[in-house]
């Protein structure tokens, strides 16, 4: 059960108290748990308890004004990317940011641990692709939908309607050859003043890398899955 006490008037906390679901998961999880019931419990009422969670939007008005709007990019062949993106859209939504994001390959209903705490936070994440590319049996479909998910993104950005626009693993379609490059650029750098924007994924462009005002590049150095260690929920997902 969840149960929440208020340290303000626009604030709760909130915190598990003893069981989600029967499966016990901050109080003596079973150790035989399957993937199937973990399937289950992602769609108990529990776990998809609706929010959001306040955000006290105009709370401060004036006291955080913007700078400097940036343009980010997270790249490199190491794990982080999308990690480091979710640090910034936290910090963010502390301030009282509108964010949103766009995810250029994960699949459409997919309920990843970042999609439900969006969810709790009232962040907008929208899955537009159908997964691994590299797994795909019709290459073409998934070109649509990346077309399909830069329109949405583009108008977006030109809207200036969220102060923080994630473009997550969209250096994979550009890479491919299903976005024009010169037209992302275009709508980066002609957006409103005061849109920050992050991008994701590997092998960022040249060009992406020239445009933006921080780039990070993610080495690999030691990863669990050379020793055969599957993706962890929590962690990786």
């Amino acid at each position: 059960m969840w149960t929440s006490h208020s340290i303000s008037p626009n604030w709760s906390v909130f915190r598990i108290k003893d069981r989600v679901s029967g499966l016990g998961y901050y109080n003596s999880m079973p150790s035989d748990i399957n993937d199937e019931q973990r399937k289950s419990a992602l769609n108990d009422p529990d776990v998809l308890r609706g929010g959001p969670v306040e955000q006290p939007l105009a709370k401060w008005p004036g006291l955080f004004p913007k700078n400097h709007p940036l343009v980010l990019v997270m790249t490199g062949n190491g794990k982080g990317k999308t990690t480091a993106a979710l640090g910034v859209s936290m910090r963010a939504w502390g301030r009282g940011w509108t964010v949103l994001w766009l995810q250029f390959i994960k699949k459409k209903d997919s309920k990843y641990g970042e999609t439900l705490a969006a969810n709790r936070m009232g962040i907008p994440m929208e899955a537009l692709g159908d997964g691994f590319t590299w797994l795909s049996e019709d290459i073409e479909h998934d070109k649509e939908l990346a077309k399909a998910a830069w329109s949405r993104a583009a108008a977006i950005i030109q809207s200036g309607e969220y102060d923080l626009v994630v473009l997550d693993e969209i250096t994979y379609p550009i890479n491919y050859g299903w976005l024009a490059i010169d037209t992302v650029i275009d709508v980066i750098e002609s957006r409103p003043k005061d849109v920050d924007i992050i991008l994701t994924g590997r092998d960022a462009s040249d060009e992406l890398i020239q445009i933006a005002d921080t780039v990070t590049e993610m080495n690999e150095i030691k990863h669990p899955y050379q020793v055969g260690v599957k993706a962890q929920p929590g962690i990786d997902y």
